[in-house]
């Protein structure tokens, strides 16, 4: 009787382990998300591309806490025949800020949101225009702890339902 419990006990704890990690397994779905996030342009629901970025990604390399914070430009472009508004620009971190800046139009510091007020973007960006979003990561934000790679982005979104992720990482030194 106790041999037959420890089987039925450890069957049980067998399925449930299974079912663990069946469900924790990633979808098709979401691995396909992750690939679109990504390509070089921001997509809208209807599959249309909106926003081209010459650079997605860069790395500061090594920083030093001691020299505080360091900046880097990413340029998009509107590559439709229609002006785009970008509703939101948010980040990954507390330590990162964005501003958004269309010509001599300029927004920001936008943030992580849940950390303090996020202002909404709404910055029209005409056709075939250009717009310059400045990341600012601040190597001290996170104290003697932070120190390492650390990876971060900026999130754009438009009205359309369109996400451009903007990516950079850097090696934090003491």
């Amino acid at each position: 009787m106790k041999n037959k419990n420890t089987i039925i006990s450890f069957l049980i704890i067998l399925v449930v382990f299974v079912g663990i990690v069946w469900l924790a397994k990633p979808s098709e779905d979401k691995a396909e998300k992750n690939q679109n996030a990504n390509n070089t342009a921001s997509v809208s629901d209807s599959g249309t591309p909106t926003l081209e970025v010459a650079e997605k990604f860069y790395n500061f390399g090594e920083i030093s806490m001691k020299q505080g914070k360091v900046k880097h430009e990413f340029k998009v472009k509107n590559t439709t025949d229609s002006p785009i508004n970008i509703a939101k620009v948010y980040t990954s971190c507390m330590c990162t800020s964005a501003t958004i800046a269309v010509g001599e139009n300029k927004k920001g510091p936008f943030g992580m949101p849940g950390h303090g007020f996020v202002p909404k973007a709404d910055m029209l960006i005409p056709a075939g225009a250009e717009a310059i979003i400045t990341a600012e990561f601040d190597p001290n934000a996170h104290g003697p702890a932070g120190v390492g790679r650390i990876e971060r982005a900026i999130y754009l979104e438009d009205d359309a339902g369109g996400q451009t992720v903007l990516n950079f990482e850097a090696t934090v030194t003491p």
